[in-house]
């Protein structure tokens, strides 16, 4: 199958949904399929304001639809609701193209937590945007159910999946070189140094042991300086996270508002439980004595979680591998006639181990 991505989410991000976007392509490409991919690198673009990692693209709308035709894509699937989300939508409006949407986090309560924007409004455009999709996957049961609640018809269930072969607590070892000789227990913080994000919450845990950053954002260096005790990372290349987690005692996952809470997958897979608020990310994968705690206080999540089994853990985590999420977002593709093509297949060519022999399209 002919796979097309709109997305203004990409890399480099470093963590979240870019990073998921690029994995998810991959792992497309390794059962056959041929993926291209539209995102904000194609054009000129600006930093969202306090949304770190995603950029606004600028007069995108020629370009777009000529990449767009070009992709002669089978099913197309627009994963962000931002500038190339809106003109993909509008040209498969105008072409009379079916195509899914993704619905990654709750715009109406973070604008209105980062900008004060009232709610009524980011609810009224999200359900413009996303009325004429044949599916919308939600990444979690809870946003799935504010989209229900906003009007929003046709809302899947569908979340991201998890490297379980690249996060494994078999990298667990007692001279991490990113990490170093670190007074135990070891608190990680990954993700975006940003406002949305809460990072603040996780730098103050009054816990013992050393507290851990990886990643980088808008709020990497005031905070730097306000908090000297803490060991700052940086982002670290995939592998290198990996070992990061498996090394770590404790994920520590501050965010309110955030949707889909990838980390919360990774640390798991690696082994390494997970203390969270009741935010609709982690609350989706972790339950009582389940890969983590969530707690009104990440202090108390804190200390719960530490006391848990790392084996039960990994364990919990492998539920959610990349072959099942998968095979979810294949089901909720909508297909287009084939009004141009009369080839029986569009596998990508496949190597001696099964695999695509190119990487995805990036259009």
């Amino acid at each position: 199958m002919r796979i097309l991505i709109v997305t203004d989410a990409w890399e480099p991000q470093g963590h979240g949904l870019g990073t998921w976007l690029v994995e998810l392509s991959r792992e497309l490409q390794r059962e056959g399929h041929v993926v291209s991919v539209i995102e904000p690198s194609g054009f000129r673009s600006l930093p969202w304001p306090k949304v770190a990692g995603v950029r606004w693209s600028l007069w995108a709308g020629q370009r777009l639809r000529q990449r767009m035709d070009a992709a002669d894509a089978d099913a197309i699937h627009i994963a962000t609701e931002g500038p190339l989300g809106w003109a993909a939508r509008r040209h498969c409006l105008a072409r009379d193209w079916p195509f899914s949407t993704g619905a990654h986090v709750s715009w109406a309560t973070r604008l209105n937590a980062m900008l004060g924007v009232p709610r009524a409004i980011t609810v009224a455009a999200m359900r413009v945007f996303h009325q004429p999709s044949s599916k919308v996957l939600a990444s979690s049961p809870a946003l799935r159910e504010k989209l229900r609640k906003a009007g929003i018809a046709r809302v899947g269930d569908w979340s991201a999946g998890v490297d379980t072969r690249l996060f494994t607590p078999a990298l667990r070892s007692p001279s991490c070189g990113v990490l170093g000789p670190l007074a135990r227990p070891v608190s990680l913080y990954v993700g975006p140094v940003a406002h949305e994000r809460d990072v603040e919450d996780f730098l103050g845990l009054d816990v013992p042991g050393s507290k851990v950053v990886c990643g980088d954002g808008p709020q990497a260096k005031a905070l730097v300086g306000r908090y000297p005790t803490v060991h700052w990372v940086g982002v670290l290349p995939r592998y290198e996270l990996a070992a990061v987690y498996a090394n770590a005692d404790v994920l520590v996952y501050p965010g309110r508002h955030d949707g889909a809470g990838r980390v919360v997958l990774e640390a798991m897979a690696c082994g390494t439980p997970v203390a969270a608020l009741p935010a609709d990310g982690p609350m989706q994968w972790l339950g009582p004595g389940q890969g983590g705690c969530v707690a009104d206080s990440l202090e108390e999540a804190w200390h719960k979680a530490l006391r848990l089994s790392r084996r039960q853990v990994r364990e919990h985590a492998l539920a959610y591998g990349w072959a099942q999420a998968v095979e979810g977002f294949l089901a909720a593709l909508a297909l287009r006639p084939r009004m141009r093509r009369t080839r029986t297949t569009d596998m990508a060519p496949r190597g001696a181990a099964g695999t695509p022999k190119h990487g995805p399209l990036v259009e």
